[in-house]
Parts: structure tokens; sequence; C-alpha cells
């Protein structure tokens, strides 16, 4: 029995990678890496550091006593302080050298940037694994006529196809926003406690090149292009919304797809996964209820919210720093990307079995063709000598005729009457042949095809699937 509270992101919905990633010890190991990078780099530029005490600060960075952190930062109420602390006890000889010049932004804000950085790395393979997924969806049903709807309301035919194309187009545009802002990511670098290096300038001697150069040596050691021009203690935590407003974006698209998804299996035509032995209901044995659909609108409802605590720390921000941030951005950052952690993995999932019902689709559309039929119809009366004017008038009477009688629970087709009415001159194989689904479907086909041909294939050119088989099955 647990008695401790456990986020039900961590016990029930996001990967081991993803957690793995926002761990205690990954977070801390990297401090820990940060320290060596800042040593190292300050040995380079000249400061009395030692190789040996640089060989023994690395052997230790994932030798982490967190009971001895506990106790210490217990007496010192500061978490950077007490690590410091417990890092020079197992590298006795280099713990006066740990931290030199920096202050405590230096690992924590360093540690966020690399930590977000990686998890990007995961969202980014599991979202083209969802793009892959909805593009061979998208073009193996482009042909398939179905039922479209405005305001919820049958409209003009679309395809299956063209439909899954708006989804994929959606997490398209999450992609591009995605590697846009992860090629201008930056770490902080060393800017000390204001943001003004002034203890760096102080420890090289004045030298500013030695000052520039030392936090240029900790951006390469990490693999990023550069560091902040500016910034106080902190990098502007602008950054931090935009991080969001990925996982939001990626959120957005998700519950749009999803809560499509629950639409149309409520109307029989698509299904998502379901599981031999899978309960839909604890009463209702029948029921085939699509929880992942309704688990990804429900988580995507949480990073939508989430997103906010970047948007009002941003803006809250005092002068150089205050450290009403911290306890704030310790939840919501991770949570953040659990949560979209988690809803990929149910993407993958449902996108990757997606169960279509032709038969379904083509009856339901079958019961409005007619009336959007109507048009084409009054077309060709004409062309046998009719009046479009009379004729017109007729087919407005017969369909608000056939829609009451609908309402009222009887079955009368607008076709026979239309077959029934000599002025319009026209036979029921005429009729028929007006009444050709694939008539009325447009480009849809054709634009589904071109835009995964020409945007969605290239993004996948050297994508290898690596997370289409390791999924979390619900």
């Amino acid at each position: 029995m647990n008695n401790n509270y456990e986020s039900p992101l961590s016990g029930r919905y996001a990967s081991k990678e993803m957690q793995e990633l926002f761990s205690s010890q990954k977070r801390y190991s990297t401090w820990r890496r940060l320290w060596v990078a800042l040593a190292d780099a300050e040995m380079k530029s000249g400061l009395p550091v030692t190789k040996e005490q640089i060989d023994e600060m690395t052997a230790n960075v994932d030798n982490i006593d967190f009971e001895r952190v506990a106790e210490i930062e217990k007496q010192t109420r500061h978490d950077v302080m007490a690590h410091i602390r417990a890092y020079g006890e197992v590298c006795p000889s280099a713990a006066g050298i740990i931290h030199l010049g920096a202050t405590s932004c230096f690992v924590t804000d360093n540690t966020d940037i690399i930590i977000m950085r990686e998890a990007l790395d995961i969202i980014k393979a599991k979202l083209l694994t969802v793009i892959k997924n909805l593009s061979e969806f998208a073009l193996e049903n482009k042909d398939i006529p179905a039922l479209a709807y405005t305001h919820l309301q049958a409209a003009q035919p679309t395809t299956v196809g063209k439909r899954a194309a708006l989804w994929l187009q959606d997490f398209y545009i999450d992609f591009g926003d995605l590697n846009y802002i992860y090629g201008g990511l930056r770490l902080l670098g060393n800017k000390g406690a204001t943001g003004t290096q002034a203890s760096f300038l102080k420890l090289l001697g004045g030298d500013t090149e030695k000052v520039l150069n030392l936090e240029k040596l900790i951006a390469e050691h990490f693999g990023f292009d550069g560091v902040y021009d500016v910034s106080g203690q902190t990098y502007t935590r602008k950054e931090d919304m935009r991080l969001q407003n990925i996982l939001c974006g990626i959120a957005q698209s998700a519950y749009k797809f999803t809560q499509d998804m629950r639409l149309l299996q409520s109307f029989g035509e698509l299904e998502e996964p379901f599981g031999k032995k899978q309960v839909g209901s604890s009463a209702m044995a029948y029921k085939r209820n699509p929880i992942r659909s309704e688990r990804v609108c429900s988580l995507a409802r949480f990073v939508l919210a989430n997103s906010v605590n970047a948007d009002l720390t941003a803006s809250v921000q005092w002068l150089e720093r205050s450290l009403d941030d911290s306890a704030n951005r310790r939840i919501s950052l991770a949570e953040g990307f659990l949560a979209i952690d988690s809803i990929l993995n149910l993407l993958i999932d449902i996108s990757s079995d997606i169960s279509v019902y032709p038969k379904v689709i083509e009856k339901r559309l079958n019961e409005h063709l007619p009336f959007m039929a109507t048009e084409n119809i009054l077309m060709e009366a004409v062309k046998k000598g009719g009046d479009r004017q009379e004729l017109h008038e007729v087919i407005r009477t017969y369909s608000n005729e056939v829609e009451l009688a609908k309402k009222q629970g009887e079955d009368i087709s607008l076709i026979d009457k239309i077959k029934n009415d000599s002025s319009f001159g026209l036979s029921e194989e005429e009729l028929m042949a007006i009444l050709k689904p694939s008539d009325f479907i447009g480009l849809a086909p054709y634009q589904t095809e071109r835009f995964i041909t020409d945007k969605i294939l290239p993004l996948l050119k050297d994508f290898d699937g690596r997370y289409s088989d390791s999924i979390i099955k619900v």
C-alpha cells in the first residue's frame, strides 16, 4: 500500500522514456555535468582547475546520495547549495572549485533547456509517427465519399481520406512550429547573479574575450549553437511560453482529431481500436466507448490550461529575477511535457488501427445525397424542356415534405417523388446516374494526394519510425 500521492501522468499515462527525462536523477546529474563543463572551460581559460579535479567530478556525475542532499537542504534551505556540498563530499579534491563564479541559475536554467530539448526530440519522433500513420490512412481512403458537415449539419460530400488530411495538416503545422523553436534553442550560459557576468570577468582578469569564450565552450559541450545575448539571472521566461505553445498546439490538434473520431464513431462510420477483451462499460456490456479518444481530449484540456502558467510567469518577472516562478515551473514544465507524451502515445495507438465501415458511410451519405443533387436534377430536367423556375418550386416543396415526413417517422423518398412527377421527364435510371457519389466530392482525392506527396512524404523521407512499435497500449 502506497500512502504517497503519485501523479497520474507518472503512474498511468506517460512513457518510461519521458518520465526518466524529468526524473530527479536526470535533473541533478545534469547539474553535475554542467559543473564539469564549467570546470573544464575554466581550466582551458587558465584558471587554477586541474584535470584530476575534473576527472574526479566526471566519475561521480551519477553518484548522487539523495538522502544526504535532503539532509543538507533541510539545514541550508537551498537546493543548489545542498547539491554542491553533497557533490563536494564525494569529490574532495574538487570541492573547492565546484560552481566557481556561478549562480544557481547556471545549473537550474541550463538544465531546464537541456532537458526540454531532449524532450522535444522524443515528441518530434512520436509526432512524426502520428503523421506517418495518418498519411497512410488518408491515402488509403482518399476516394471513399463521405457525408461532410458544417455546423454539424449535413453539407456537401467529402472523402474519408480528405477529412483525415485535415487532421494531418494540423499536425504538420505543429511539426513545423516545433522545428522552428527547436532550431533556435540556446543555453542561458554563465551570466552570473544579474546577467552581467561580473563574477567571471573578475575571475578572468577583466578579459572580455575569455568570458565570452568560456560561455562558448560550455554551449559547445552540450551541442548548442550559442547562448542568450542578454539575460537577467535567468533566461527570458518567454522561452518557456514558446515551448509550452508548441505543446499547446499539439494538444489542440489532438483534441480536434479525437473529438472528430468520437463523433464519427457515434455515427458508426469510423472506430478507434478496441481490444478483444476490452470492457466498454461496467453496466452496459454491449458498449464500445472510444476511451482512447476521450482520454486524449481529457489530457489535451489539461495541456491547454497548463500552458497559461508559462504566459503568466513570463508576464510577472521582476526586474532581473524573482523566485516566485520556481515552484510553478518545476510542476508546469514537466507536467506539460509528460501530458503531451501521454497524448502522443495514445494518438499513435489510435492512428495505427482506425476501422472504416464503408457501408455505414455509404448509407448515411445516400440519405442526404438526393437533396444535394437537386441542382443537378434541375439542370437535367431543364435540358428535357422543363421550366427551371416552376421545377425549382416543385423540388423545394417536395424537399420540405420529405424532411417533415422523416421527422414524423415516415419513410418517403425524394427521388421517388421526382421520378413519379412527369414534369421532370427523368427516369429512375437517369436519376440514379445523377446520384453517383463520386461526382460530388470535387477535388478531395486530388487535394489529399497532392498534400501528402508535396508536404508529408518529404518530411518522412528519413524517418525511421522508431516509436511505432513501442507505444503504450490502452
